[in-house]
């Protein structure tokens, strides 16, 4: 799951897609639905803090954690968790099926493991994943639409198991998409593996936007720099910001660090607006966007992707 929406002028990425004339190829527009009631968790399931009170979302700025032996062995755990269950979506998404069937599915398939649904409850999300179908860029709420033929979504799912989230996502492609759509996910998945290979101690964060950038250029697309990867662990979100643009941020990566690289790509321009439910962030102009997740952990030889299965 995405953090929080960044504050930052994007009219300056707007001026560059203005200048092109950008093929959104063919799919179809999403409307939200009507969105189910609240899933039940057991009681003997553990659960975050946020579950029982309101809290506003974690904050991104301060040190990374540098995490002890036993803490990347709970997150290697919950990371493995999430990935195998992302996996599996593969067998329930498609045609006819609602983003409602798909949170049951995933939201089942955590409990069975004694482990949480990350989302739900965090800053009042009221499901057990985000599923982002075609011009949704992120945050989208699981509701009664049902997928269609050429449709992609982002399915984003992470796990709390003893007490460490795993956090990662990955878009689906539903029945016959057309060739601009399976371009878009194509490039989005090689550009985020391209920036794991990236990372390794001593290298400053701001390699990953500055590679998002250049990547985009050369490829045709457009990154959305409102939402940023973040580091994980005990919290669902925490230092340090991973900016997916262009920046000069100060900051190195280290040994036995953990976050999330998850960038958004689309095949239109960089603005979205936050719908009334203040989650679903759509395209202005009605492109789609893809995106790929994996949460990282820096070793001393470089970096392991965690949310493998």
């Amino acid at each position: 799951m995405r953090t929080k929406l960044l504050q930052y002028p994007i009219r300056k990425f707007m001026s560059r897609f203005t200048k092109q004339k950008p093929n959104f190829g063919n799919c179809n527009t999403v409307e939200m639905g009507n969105v189910s009631a609240e899933r039940e968790v057991p009681e003997h399931i553990l659960k975050p803090e946020y579950y029982y009170k309101p809290m506003p979302p974690g904050f991104t700025l301060g040190e990374p954690e540098i995490k002890t032996c036993e803490q990347i062995e709970h997150m290697r755990n919950s990371c493995k968790l999430a990935a195998s269950i992302l996996k599996s979506c593969s067998d329930v998404i498609k045609v006819g099926v609602t983003t409602d069937k798909i949170d049951e599915f995933v939201h089942n398939s955590i409990i069975s493991a004694n482990a949480y649904p990350s989302p739900l409850r965090y800053a009042g999300f009221p499901k057990s994943i985000c599923t982002s179908v075609n011009n949704v860029a992120c945050h989208g709420i699981p509701d009664d639409r049902p997928l269609q033929d050429g449709d992609i979504i982002n399915v984003d799912i992470t796990v709390y198991l003893n007490g460490y989230h795993g956090d990662c996502s990955k878009t689906f492609m539903v029945g016959e998409v057309d060739e601009r759509g399976r371009y878009l996910v194509q490039k989005t998945e090689e550009c985020l593996h391209e920036c794991v290979a990236l990372c390794r101690p001593d290298k400053e964060f701001k390699i990953i936007g500055n590679f998002i950038a250049k990547f985009c250029q050369q490829n045709g697309l457009n990154t959305i720099p409102a939402f940023i990867g973040h580091g994980i662990g005990s919290y669902f979100h925490g230092p340090p910001e991973i900016l997916h643009f262009k920046n000069n941020v100060p900051g190195a990566m280290k040994a036995g660090m953990t976050f999330t690289i998850e960038p958004i790509l689309t095949l239109g321009g960089p603005d979205i607006e936050i719908q009334d439910d203040g989650w679903t962030a759509i395209s202005v102009d009605g492109a789609r966007s893809a995106q790929f997740e994996h949460t990282i952990l820096i070793t001393d030889a470089g970096s392991d992707i965690l949310t493998t299965d």
